[in-house]
């Protein structure tokens, strides 16, 4: 069983605060969790929701089987939230998250036609090349 270290909890409080964020203004509950971990996470309430009072923000964390490690992430993750709203900037996950999305995205038409293009003159270079090997021989 794995636990939260003593300096990663000192750091999680320091931070919790220099953003203000009390233990008093978080209300905590359980509940079962869903996802892989059979048996275990159908008998234990293992997945932490938090709710910050003041800002109404929710965060609801079952990454682990742990209730522990749950609390600790839902923290974290609660911060990061609220450090958002505050400073009005992304978190790095947020950035991760836009540059999937931006990856997945459609290309437009025109887009494509540049890149068709591109690929079209990039095979007529490989193809002149390939001549010009031939006639070297």
């Amino acid at each position: 069983m794995s636990t939260i270290s003593l300096s990663k909890n000192q750091a999680l409080l320091a931070e919790m605060e220099k953003y203000q964020i009390r233990e008093e203004d978080i209300s905590e509950h359980f509940v079962r969790s869903s996802g892989p971990g059979g048996q275990k996470v159908n008998k234990t309430s293992s997945c932490v929701v938090l709710k910050h009072i003041p800002t109404g923000i929710e965060v609801k964390c079952q990454i682990n089987r742990s209730q522990a490690i749950n609390r600790f992430l839902a923290r974290r993750i609660l911060i990061d939230k609220i450090k958002e709203q505050i400073l009005g900037e992304k978190t790095k996950k947020q950035h991760e998250i836009e540059k999937i999305r931006r990856q997945k995205r459609r290309r437009s038409r025109r887009a494509k036609e540049k890149i068709l293009e591109d690929k079209k003159h990039h095979g007529e270079k490989k193809s002149r090349r390939q001549n010009f090997l031939v006639e070297i021989e």
